[in-house]
């Protein structure tokens, strides 16, 4: 914990030494906060993929034999608000599948909150691909890490995941050996800067997930997931009696088809229409006026409605207590974490991930992301922006050459048929 805590400090100063006062004055109290929230919260794992990173993490060799496992680096990417600060955790490699992974001190949440915190930037601008981690029990086996059919068996899944239209943020809860997503789905961002995401597992069996520090969901994990049967059920034993009404209109019986109705017409001849003068019944044919809609015609009869004297209201089926409802007070909590790890396919690799949090408090996720993420936000969306104009004005250059070139070609071949005529 010692060493992460110096390596933000580190970040975070570097960020101080910039010409703008404003900006340097923000930070340290964003320090100040970090190290308050720092002396009461446990930190299990804190990682921003500087220095020998690749000591503390452990890269699988599933799919290495088939060759389809893809190679990690460590870059800041093509744009970014600092560009020591921002290296992360990059997949390198197209249509590929990763696995990586982090060992920590063992803990259990069952009497404290779990918090899980990481950065994404899908900086490939990606298609289909997730960008989500794992928390695993310890004594998992890091370098056979695997998905699949026999994945190796998670606490949580937590993160984006892209593919077409489908984006969503996976909460995936393991419960008895079954996994469970939320009833709903959550959004994700689907641009290509960074964001950050935010899990928060309460031992009061409620759950939030933020992004970019904004709520998206909260409530009750009994009620937004479908982990446990539901406490109440319909009656089995009663059904919708038979002389129930439940239509609140009803036909006028009183109400009676006017005499002649059917004998309107839907259509009558154009009364202002004129025989043409030029019209000659023999060649012609005897003339018709053409027809038009009669306003006379009301559709077919319908009688009136009114209120059904009769009427009960929709009928509402009982409920009663489901007998095979058991309440668990140990959902979303678990006896064992020890290993945290990136296990995905990408189809556009280039996601980079950084700045990933395991904590037993929300203030610390916080304060990482006020002293990372919004520090540098701003300069990373200047830079990009910057280099979409750019790429757009290349773009723009390259059509106009591309439309002068076919202008010469077509001016060439004029010139040789002109040579052929005149040859002639």
């Amino acid at each position: 914990g010692t060493r992460q805590h110096h390596n933000a400090a580190r970040r975070a100063l570097a960020i101080l030494r910039t010409p703008h006062e404003h900006t340097a004055t923000m930070l340290r109290s964003i320090l100040v906060a970090a190290a308050l929230a720092s002396a009461h919260a446990k930190v299990y794992l804190k990682e921003d993929f500087s220095g020998d990173w690749e000591k503390r993490w452990v890269v699988s060799d599933w799919k290495k034999d088939s060759g389809e496992a893809g190679t990690w680096g460590v870059s800041a990417g093509e744009f970014y608000g600092d560009a020591e600060a921002d290296k992360g955790l990059k997949t390198m490699d197209d249509a590929r599948f990763y696995a990586i992974s982090a060992a920590f001190d063992e803990f259990s949440n069952e009497d404290k909150p779990l918090v899980v915190q990481f950065s994404v930037k899908h900086e490939q601008n990606i298609d289909c691909g997730g960008a989500y981690i794992k928390l695993f029990p310890k004594g998992v086996d890091q370098a056979k890490l695997h998905g699949g059919e026999d994945e190796d068996a998670y606490n949580v899944m937590f993160g984006p995941d892209i593919c077409g239209y489908t984006k969503r943020t996976h909460v995936i809860l393991n419960y008895k050996g079954k996994n469970h997503l939320l009833k709903n789905d959550v959004r994700c961002e689907s641009d290509q800067l960074t964001h950050v995401y935010t899990l928060i597992l309460r031992p009061d069996r409620t759950f939030e997930v933020l992004i970019d520090g904004k709520e998206e969901r909260k409530g009750a994990i009994v009620d937004e997931f479908d982990i446990l049967p539901p406490k109440q059920i319909e009656d089995p034993d009663v059904s919708k009696p038979e002389d129930w009404v439940d239509e609140k209109m009803m036909d006028d019986p009183e109400d009676k088809k006017p005499d002649g109705y059917d004998d309107i017409p839907k259509e009558i001849a154009d009364p202002e229409a004129k025989k043409p003068d030029d019209w000659d019944d023999e060649d012609d044919g005897e003339w018709e006026p053409p027809m038009i809609p009669n306003p006379e015609y009301k559709g077919p009869w319908k009688p009136k409605r009114i209120e059904n004297p009769a009427y009960k209201g929709p009928w509402e089926h009982p409920m009663i207590d489901n007998p095979e409802f058991t309440d668990d007070e140990s959902i979303g909590k678990y006896k064992s974490f020890g290993v945290a790890g990136f296990e995905i396919w990408q189809v556009k690799a280039g996601t980079i991930f950084d700045n990933v949090l395991i904590s037993d408090d929300p203030a610390e996720a916080e304060a990482l992301r006020k002293a990372t993420w919004e520090a540098t936000k701003d300069k990373e969306k200047e830079m990009f922006d910057k280099a979409e104009e750019e790429k757009r004005k290349k773009e723009d250059e390259e059509r106009e050459a591309a439309g002068e070139d076919e202008e010469d070609e077509e001016d060439e071949e004029g010139g040789e048929e002109e040579e052929s005529k005149d040859e002639l």
